[in-house]
């Protein structure tokens, strides 16, 4: 996995162009700061001087001198322009549901600013200044994550983040919930007063649900590689055939994330002296004269082992085209309307629209919801005594019929109920959402993407594999504690020395929720995937 960018001491240069995934992870993690380039605070300024031009002429602009949605055939004098951009941030205050996290939110505002920097937005470089104050000082508004269709954009949970600027909504700052007029005293500063277009500029537009999207992308792509990890050392748990993994097998299907799965998986089972190749397995004189032999080992492992770089790979194939749509979206002018410096002319259209990032987040959500079901299956295999190949069940240390112990301990049955569970849920939210459009609006908005929802949804799907992934290594590791670890291959016994360091042997029944903690915490910083790519 890339690793996330180390600060450079130098401030995050938005252009509205060239915005990365990571420096958008970098950026929602904390410790980075940001500034605009020289080139986009000229645009804007361009644009501004367009737009106050336009609106002296009592040109009739959509949002800035008639009202919102239906009511664009309303014209208003130019007088009346920035109150209704106030207002705006008003009625739209009708969130519900849960807070957006402090990432989360980072991530909105930084796209926000991404968006106003690319010059098209007819807004003041005072505002795009101001949003970056923010930004720079940690001031996250308090953004409730339900009420977007993503249609016009995700105008409800946007316009906190407006509402935040002209000191009409809380705050959170330094740990505390704060009123942002009262911060802005604080830091001896007055409310926005916004002109024409500015609050239109700040909630018509993607950012909210390109916010999830990019983490989520992000997250996904370490998936990818635990999983492998995870179907390697369930492999060797089983006593499994490395062969399914072999080369040859795979370029004969050359789906570039199905080589490369198999490829990860190959390596990982390099020296394993569990989990041997065809030729290992099956050495030997063959039936020897004898019409028949029970086999000590199959010839083949389930589905859920054999053919995990076809799960896996459908999962990396599919974050390619993913992640490059969600660039895309993320460096794009996702307003409306758009003034055209160049030609003199503001032009309207429905850039806001999040299509893209919705038919995006629908298939990763279901790539990452099959991948879930893969590794429950695993783990199913792993202990279930029936199954695992001669291990305990439920992963249980072995004890002598006579040891006092015996017979009172379940070790992962609770575990794997819970692994289960998250899986059915992950399955139950990878239902499309895109293909649930309403008409909202007066019919205005008549055919609406539902961004934020299948964007909100993948962030869910990808927190609940984080946990199965975190159930199925301390599975794995205790299966192969059992085995006997130092049959184990040298990079699988080097990812189980890293989950140890965190978790110990299951040595009687306790509970482990501090423990599929620990190891969410463990995929979340990227080491495991660290661990696989040393030679």
């Amino acid at each position: 996995m890339k690793e996330v960018l180390p600060s450079t001491g130098l401030p995050l240069e938005l252009d509205g162009r060239s915005l990365t995934i990571e420096e958008v992870v970098a950026f929602a993690r904390g410790g980075v700061e940001c500034a605009l380039s020289v080139e986009s605070a000229e645009k804007i300024e361009a644009t501004r001087t367009l737009k106050r031009d336009l609106i002296e002429r009592e040109t009739a602009i959509y949002g800035v001198t008639t009202g919102f949605g239906d009511s664009a055939h309303r014209q208003i004098s130019p007088s009346k322009t920035a109150r209704l951009q106030q207002n705006m941030l008003r009625f739209l205050g009708s969130g519900t549901g849960p807070l957006a996290s402090p990432e989360v939110t980072r991530a909105a505002m930084l796209l926000r600013a991404n968006c106003l920097a690319r010059g098209n937005s007819g807004v003041r470089l005072e505002l795009v200044e101001r949003l970056l104050l923010y930004l720079n000082n940690d001031v996250l508004p308090l953004i409730p994550e339900r009420g977007s269709c993503g249609a016009s954009g995700d105008l409800v949970p946007l316009s906190y983040l407006g509402g935040a600027l002209v000191g009409e909504v809380e705050v959170l700052h330094d740990g505390e919930v704060k009123d942002s007029r009262d911060l802005l005293d604080e830091l001896d500063l007055e409310p926005m007063v916004l002109e024409a277009k500015e609050g239109l500029a700040l909630t018509n537009g993607t950012s909210f649900m390109s916010a999830f999207a990019a983490l989520a992308v992000w997250e996904a792509e370490e998936l990818a590689l635990v999983s492998d990890l995870c179907t390697a050392m369930a492999a060797e748990a089983l006593l499994g055939n490395r062969g399914h993994f072999n080369a040859f097998i795979h370029e004969e299907k050359p789906h570039p994330g199905q080589v490369e799965s198999a490829r990860v998986i190959r390596e990982l089972l390099a020296e394993s002296e569990l989990a041997l190749d065809s030729e290992e397995i099956f050495a030997g004189d063959g039936l020897g004269g004898r019409e028949f032999l029970e086999l000590e080992r199959q010839v083949q492992d389930k589905y859920s082992i054999r053919c995990a770089p076809h799960v896996g790979g459908a999962l990396r194939d599919t974050l390619e085209w993913v992640r490059r749509w969600v660039e895309v979206e993320i460096n794009s002018s996702d307003d409306n309307p758009l003034f055209d410096a160049g030609s003199g002319r503001v032009q309207s259209g429905g850039n806001f629209y999040g299509s893209h990032i919705t038919q995006a987040m629908d298939s990763l959500k279901i790539a990452v919801a099959n991948l879930c079901d893969l590794m429950d299956r695993q783990l199913e295999l792993v202990v279930d005594e029936k199954f695992n190949a001669g291990l305990t069940p439920n992963l249980i240390p072995f004890f002598d019929e006579s040891d006092p112990e015996a017979g009172l301990h379940h070790g992962f049955k609770g575990m794997q109920l819970c692994c289960s569970a998250m899986t059915a849920e992950a399955l139950k939210l990878s239902n499309p959402a895109s293909v649930f459009s309403r008409s909202t609006e007066a019919h205005n908005q008549d055919k609406v993407s539902m961004g934020s929802i299948a964007a909100r949804d993948a962030r869910s799907i990808v927190e609940l594999a984080q946990n199965v992934a975190a159930i199925h290594l301390l599975a794995v590791c205790q299966a192969l504690d059992l085995r006997g670890i130092e049959k184990a291959s040298p990079k699988t016994r080097a990812a189980h020395e890293l989950v140890r360091s965190r978790v110990p042997f299951l040595e009687v029944d306790r509970r482990m929720d501090a423990d599929i903690k620990e190891i969410v915490d463990l995929i979340k910083s990227g080491e495991l995937s660290k661990q696989e790519r040393k030679e």
